[in-house]
């Protein structure tokens, strides 16, 4: 899997992460899953056409000592569907530019 990895979290910005993950995205049915949403002007050919498969997100994972941020494209209403796809490089930018942003705000150092 291709994914965006932040390890060695210490118990205190574990918390800071959970915190700004509970006021800033919609949580899984999963603890510890949460939906990063795809901006409409940043979907890719894939998810173009694919309006009964939206809303399109990224999966953000907050485990017990690290973050991970799938570099995939997931539907939020179909499991398998030709619209879930890789992460292109501007969806890849958005997602380090919200990574970055979490750990700026919530200065993490891991």
């Amino acid at each position: 899997m291709r994914q965006l990895l932040i390890d060695e979290l210490s118990r205190e910005e574990r918390a800071n992460i959970e915190s700004y993950l509970k006021r800033t995205l919609p949580p899984g049915s999963v603890e510890g899953i949460f939906w990063l949403a795809v901006p409409p002007d940043l979907l890719a050919r894939p998810q173009q056409g694919h309006e009964e498969c939206g809303p399109f997100c990224f999966a953000v994972e907050l485990g017990e000592d690290f973050l991970r941020l799938e570099l995939l494209i997931r539907s939020q209403t179909n499991l398998h569907c030709t619209c879930i796809a890789h992460a292109t490089p501007a969806q890849r930018e958005f997602v380090c530019n919200f990574a970055d942003a979490l750990l700026n705000e919530e200065m993490i150092r891991a």
